[in-house]
């Protein structure tokens, strides 16, 4: 989070919508949009309707940037790939402690090549 914001706010800062299209490269049309089709994103909205993002939501819109606009899902099936995955825990969470920054995780060829028959399975079923 840190390299995305070079504002010397704290890393769990809770950012603007205009800090967080700045930081990402996407329109704040599109995160309001997106607040719309994805219902597990929802920053804070104080009054006015001021929306506030915390590091959680920012790295939810990473997430749906990623799957959208580079690994070519549509909403309906960005929707259906982030339901069906857990969501990955936030530094300093409770649960099992994650591999560190930059940290490779080797799979199972096996388990692999299974998620990758789910994933086509699924990506068939939601086109159909």
């Amino acid at each position: 989070m840190e390299t995305l914001f070079d504002d010397g706010k704290d890393a769990g800062a809770l950012r603007t919508i205009g800090e967080v299209s700045e930081a990402l490269g996407i329109k704040t049309h599109v995160l309001r949009y997106w607040e719309q089709q994805f219902p597990m994103l929802e920053p804070l909205k104080r009054s006015g309707g001021r929306r506030y993002y915390r590091p959680d939501d920012v790295a939810l819109v990473q997430r749906i940037d990623r799957l959208v606009n580079r690994e070519g899902y549509t909403l309906k099936g960005a929707r259906a790939a982030l339901a069906a995955a857990p969501a990955p825990a936030s530094p300093g969470s409770v649960g099992e402690p994650g591999p560190a920054d930059g940290q490779k995780i080797e799979l199972d060829p096996a388990i692999l090549s299974g998620l990758k028959a789910v994933r086509a399975r699924l990506a068939e079923a939601l086109t159909n």
